[in-house]
């Protein structure tokens, strides 16, 4: 069955969606149209408010200020729209955002865990895994007082399927039904194949924290107002929303976005955080662009930056600036997503493996590394290519040894030659070009306008073309013409990013690269944009959401990465951060490290488990 899925328009940009989400690129917020960036915190925080809240009672010392999410003005508070462009409030990517609304579990990448939040205890399958049981903690509240039960969880799940949001569209493929057995007990029921197997088990726990739990009773009243229709219901506001999480919506303009803590959140039971969340404010003015929000963390009117900044080490090895990252040395951040050049394989040349596989190899990866992400990124000589990303819960389910005759050394300019040169793909008329068929092998490599990083990534691989006799040229259209370019196919080579961690991954990631589902969507976001196909690798992406023997998954793993190294459909450029996660500690202190023991993700405080550094945030002056 084909996962539809409407993408996450650009996380650095703030459009949400419940889909899958592209990484944030250094200069997204340039495609954002937002206005120009307040020039300080007091400024910001003095800007006119189109609610009847005081702009103005939003202290320092009580608002944690955020850069680098939020591009322009917020459009709904919705979790079934498709334009929420509201990030601080919507995002259900590889985990979510529960600031506001809340999931039912919290991913915890550092070590594959989910933390209870709406739920409590673990998430318990039958024997033949066809039913997943979720116990709701009795504790968990909605904001009107009244408690969150398994009523409410149903109901979230039939609506996002009759009104066919992205997510309904999704998870209907894989979840059959979802029932309350009992006010806190919910049984998912997963789909069956013809062979009352589930058809995918992953893909019903991928939900638990992923997909926001909403209120029965809210979503009725949503129903009546817009008199059932679907198309309304998804384009409803919602800024009268009844939401479980610490925050509600305070201000919302084209200067800002400020959440106010609700003093009277469940969380703060026993069972769950045991206290309130530290900043009262969680605020975001919307920056002009990256550099904008860069110059505002600099002087500490920005707390928390998820931007992607060159040399960022230098803020405080030579601007001695209290800035810190999650690892003290690069790559800085925790590493999880794989940005990745597709191959049109349906284009005349690059439907030729050896042509593939030769761009591939002579790319100078190290110089991607060093000049593009500035040295935030592991190299591929530390984690070798393969399906997986570099963690070490993935590289445990891949035999290196295995791939190591198929791996390619960065920038092999020679080995890519001699490839081409013995499948008789030559220069045969002086121009430089090679060709196949008396046609030049000429191509254009593409990603959006203005995301720098990018930009330089493929600058690198035209010059690799160029230095094998391949006519590669870049193209940087706006973000709008691209995503049109690459989701229907009308491209060369693509760049776009992998699925980061995740309870479905790297499965997920398998599928991103490989699944022969996705190669004849019409509009596809979903991933393998080039159309591959490969028999061998779909029984393997079929069977492995069913394997729970360890050594037969390696096997598997190994064995669909031994078919990308081989066919070369897709080649990743980068390791990157799933999420830029960069703190000024003039105001706030005690965020999370790699090696403070608090096993706290660098997911900017806002994410899965990486909320709970809210909770443990402190003053600097107190």
């Amino acid at each position: 069955m084909i996962s539809a899925i409407t993408v996450s328009m650009m996380a650095g940009c703030g459009s949400s969606t419940s889909g899958t989400a592209a990484s944030s690129s250094d200069s997204a917020a340039s495609t954002a149209g937002a206005s120009e960036t307040a020039t300080s915190t007091d400024s910001a925080t003095a800007a006119a408010s189109t609610d009847t809240a005081d702009a103005d009672s939003t202290p320092r010392n009580e608002t944690l200020y955020f850069a680098g999410q939020q591009w322009g003005t917020v459009n709904d508070y919705n979790p079934m729209s498709a334009n929420s462009n509201n990030a601080m409030v919507i995002n259900q990517t590889d985990y979510a955002r529960v600031l506001v609304y809340e999931t039912l579990y919290m991913f915890n990448p550092l070590d594959g865990s989910m933390k209870g939040l709406l739920a409590t205890g673990d998430p318990e399958w039958n024997a033949d895994k066809t039913e997943m049981t979720v116990k709701l903690n009795p504790d968990a509240k909605w904001s009107d007082g009244t408690q969150v039960t398994a009523d409410d969880v149903k109901y979230t799940f039939d609506s996002h399927v009759k009104y066919q949001s992205s997510t309904g569209t999704d998870y209907s493929n894989y979840i059959d039904s979802v029932e309350a057995k009992d006010a806190t007990t919910v049984v998912f029921k997963a789909k069956l194949d013809d062979k009352g197997k589930a058809v995918n088990p992953l893909k019903v726990s991928d939900y638990l924290p992923k997909v926001y739990v909403m209120q029965k009773a809210y979503l009725q009243t949503v129903e009546k107002r817009n008199n059932n229709d679907a198309d309304k219901i998804k384009q409803d506001a919602m800024k009268d929303l009844v939401a479980s999480g610490p925050y509600k919506p305070y201000v919302d303009n084209d200067q800002k976005i400020v959440l106010q803590r609700d003093d009277n959140y469940w969380g703060q039971a026993s069972s769950m955080w045991g206290k309130l969340p530290v900043p009262k404010y969680i605020a975001h003015v919307i920056y002009k662009d990256n550099a904008a929000g860069q110059v505002a963390l600099q002087q500490g009117e920005v707390d928390v930056c998820q931007e992607f900044l060159t040399d960022v080490q230098d803020m405080w090895e030579k601007d001695n600036l209290p800035v810190s990252t999650w690892l003290d040395d690069a790559p800085y951040g925790l590493c999880t997503l794989m940005p990745t050049a597709f191959f049109n394989t349906k284009k005349a040349g690059l439907d030729n493996v050896t042509v593939r596989k030769a761009i591939a190899m002579a790319v100078d990866y190290d110089q991607i590394i060093a000049s593009a992400m500035s040295g935030q990124s592991p190299t591929f000589d530390q984690y070798p290519r393969s399906i997986m990303g570099p963690l070490d819960s993935e590289q445990a389910l891949v035999d290196q040894t295995a791939l190591k005759d198929l791996q390619w050394k960065s920038g092999d300019v020679d080995g890519a030659k001699k490839l081409l040169d013995d499948a008789g793909i030559k220069d045969t008329d002086g121009d430089g070009i090679r060709e196949i068929d008396g046609k030049n092998l000429s191509y254009k490599a593409e990603c959006p306008n203005g995301w720098s990083d990018w930009n330089a990534a493929l600058e690198i691989v035209a010059a690799a073309g160029k230095n094998i006799g391949i006519d590669i040229t870049t193209y940087f259209p706006e973000a709008s013409t691209y995503y049109d370019d690459m989701t229907t196919g009308n491209f060369d080579i693509c760049m776009w990013s992998s699925p980061g961690a995740s309870v479905s991954n790297p499965w997920s990631r398998a599928m991103f690269f490989l699944s022969s589902k996705y190669a004849d969507l019409k509009v596809n976001w979903s991933g393998n944009f080039g159309g591959y196909k490969n028999a061998d690798a779909e029984k393997l992406l079929e069977a492995i959401p069913n394997e729970t023997d360890q050594a037969k998954l390696k096997e598997d793993y190994t064995d669909l990465s031994k078919i990308l190294l081989t066919d070369v459909p897709c080649f990743a450029l980068m390791y990157r951060p799933g999420e830029f996660y960069t703190v000024n500690e003039s105001v706030w202190t005690n965020y999370p490290q790699s090696d403070d023991g608090r096993n706290i993700p660098p997911m900017d405080c806002t994410d899965g488990y990486g909320v709970a550094a809210l909770y443990d945030l402190q003053l600097v002056n107190q």
